[in-house]
């Protein structure tokens, strides 16, 4: 089993992102992360998604996604010629001694404190899935109240694989 990124550029309709997670499950494939959101022409939206199999499995995927009417475009975000970032809200209950601890583990991951309450704290963590993953490693001795994550997001490096849909 390995992983691929999708990119996908898809007509801003409804019921676009319903489609698309359909075929997926009529066809017992697995999304382990998608986001979706309008790009720069507010006609399009990118969705990026992150899926695993074998070769056979990850080609047919591909395929059947751009059959999808909405479909503009579709390929592969290789993540030597691409950039990929998540965010992370972290929800950590933390009393006077242990906010000290957990403020020095996010300040060494250039996390962000975004709320204090009387017994937690909220953390605003963005970088790769293997960052969030090492944070949350390292918060392992303390009670994490809630962890909401975005899923990954991500866009090819340079110019020369911009996508433009000429209407």
């Amino acid at each position: 089993m390995q992983k691929k990124t999708f990119q996908l550029i898809v007509d801003n309709t409804s019921g676009v992102l319903s489609r698309i997670a359909g075929l997926f499950s009529r066809r017992g494939y697995n999304i382990e992360s998608i986001t979706a959101g309008v790009t720069a022409d507010p006609r399009f939206t990118r969705i990026t998604i992150v899926t695993s199999g074998d070769d056979e499995i990850l080609d047919q995927i591909e395929k059947q996604v751009a059959k999808l009417i909405d479909v503009r475009d579709i390929r592969e975000l290789v993540p030597e010629e691409s950039v990929y970032r998540e965010l992370a809200l972290i929800k950590v209950k933390a009393g006077a001694a242990e906010r000290p601890s957990i403020i020095a583990v996010a300040n060494v991951f250039r996390a962000n404190i975004i709320d204090v309450g009387a017994e937690n704290l909220i953390i605003e963590l963005t970088g790769s899935q293997s960052k969030i993953d090492a944070f949350l490693r390292l918060l392992d001795g303390y009670e994490i109240l809630e962890l909401a994550r975005t899923g990954v997001a991500g866009l090819c490096r340079g110019v020369d694989k911009v996508v433009y849909i000429a209407e």
